[in-house]
């Protein structure tokens, strides 16, 4: 909480929250009384806050303090967990089942064997490639490449060449995987499995530690991604993510590209490809299932 609410206000020039300045200022961003201001506390209790003493604090104050940072909607709903996990009310909050990696049930990979004109994809809170079905094996396979660790997206964007020809602009794929994993960690902060990716991957890849401590977070949920495959070359795909009920800490998400669009066309020759190479080439991530 600390280091995210300090990174938050210096994300804040004076001018964007309409405070006049004068002389030379030696933070970036807001000073701590000037958010206490805006949120309307005193300076001693925002300083309390920044500290992580969360517990007991009200909504009301939670959300003055959101509108003082300025904070989206995935920044807000981040702060609130946090709030919720300092005074230990996230203790009633149902935590998703843990479930095997690789392991969905299925009914589920059959559902997405009956998507065959679109790319889908099954995954948890960790970027863990889970699940696919033919055109998403096809679309990913540079991620689960490799046999001697499970297909994750985070370590596929960090640690494999690959991902810099794969993501056209590479440093846009990797703020989003890490503020994805920054959201998860404020979802459920006892996670081993996210603790140990978030390790390895800080230890390895220095671009991953360094916007690690950038504390940014998103949701997930709807866009236009742009892939370079090594096969059917560039596509620009917009997806839909779904939570999906029976399993809370699963999403599947669809890709799919205009119609008419030099995207759709290279989706037609990827199912070609997926069709004549499905036994030689692409994983059948259904074995693990």
């Amino acid at each position: 909480m600390r280091e995210f609410l300090t990174t938050r206000r210096a994300k804040i020039s004076p001018e964007q929250a309409g405070i006049p300045t004068a002389g030379q200022r030696r933070v970036p961003g807001l000073r701590r009384s000037e958010v206490a201001a805006l949120a309307g506390m005193s300076v001693e209790y925002y300083a309390k806050l920044e500290r992580g003493s969360l517990a007991r604090v009200s909504a009301g104050v939670l959300d003055a303090l959101a509108r003082a940072l300025q904070l989206d909607d995935a920044e807000r709903a981040h702060l609130l967990r946090l709030a919720h996990e300092a005074d230990g009310s996230s203790a009633i909050l149902r935590r998703p089942r843990r479930r095997k990696h690789g392991s969905v049930r299925p009914s589920l990979q059959w559902s997405l064997d009956a998507i065959t004109t679109a790319p889908a994809i099954v995954g948890n809170n960790r970027l863990d490639l889970l699940a696919a079905n033919q055109l998403g094996r096809a679309m990913y396979c540079d991620v689960y490449s490799d046999p001697t660790s499970p297909p994750n997206f985070a370590r596929f964007t960090f640690l494999d060449s690959a991902a810099h020809r794969f993501y056209p602009d590479w440093d846009l794929a990797a703020d989003m995987a890490v503020a994805n994993l920054r959201t998860a960690a404020g979802k459920d902060p006892h996670d081993k499995g996210l603790h140990d990716l978030v390790g390895e991957l800080s230890t390895r890849s220095d671009d991953f530690r360094r916007r690690w401590g950038a504390h940014n977070v998103r949701t997930h949920g709807t866009g236009v991604k742009h892939f370079h495959h090594h096969i059917v070359g560039d596509l620009t795909l917009a997806y839909e993510s779904m939570d999906l009920r029976a399993d809370p800490d699963l999403t599947m998400t669809i890709y799919a590209a205009e119609t008419g669009s030099p995207s759709a066309d290279a989706l037609r020759l990827l199912a070609s490809w997926a069709a004549t190479t499905r036994d030689n080439v692409l994983p059948d991530l259904r074995r693990d299932a």
